[in-house]
């Protein structure tokens, strides 16, 4: 970690960073967001940049198919969309 920051930076350390994200959308997937909640919870609580949270968001979509097939799923009755 740089000196000046207290978490991962994206400049100075962008691999810790990007699963800093990741570990952040997961836990916001425990809590059953969609993408859209889990993106402004991110810019909110944590000043993730909405682009960062969704590539990261994107990539673990690609990574791992069928777990989210079965999330959205889950998902649906309480939304309609899930894109």
């Amino acid at each position: 970690m740089c000196h000046k920051h207290q978490f991962p930076c994206l400049h100075c350390h962008p691999h810790d960073y990007i699963r800093m994200v990741q570990h952040m959308i997961e836990n916001c997937l425990v809590f059953q967001m969609s993408k859209d909640e889990c993106v402004e919870a991110l810019a909110k609580h944590a000043n993730i940049e909405p682009v960062i949270t969704l590539t990261v968001w994107e990539e673990l979509l690609k990574e791992n198919k069928a777990f989210f097939q079965e999330y959205f799923q889950a998902l649906s009755p309480r939304q309609s969309s899930v894109d």
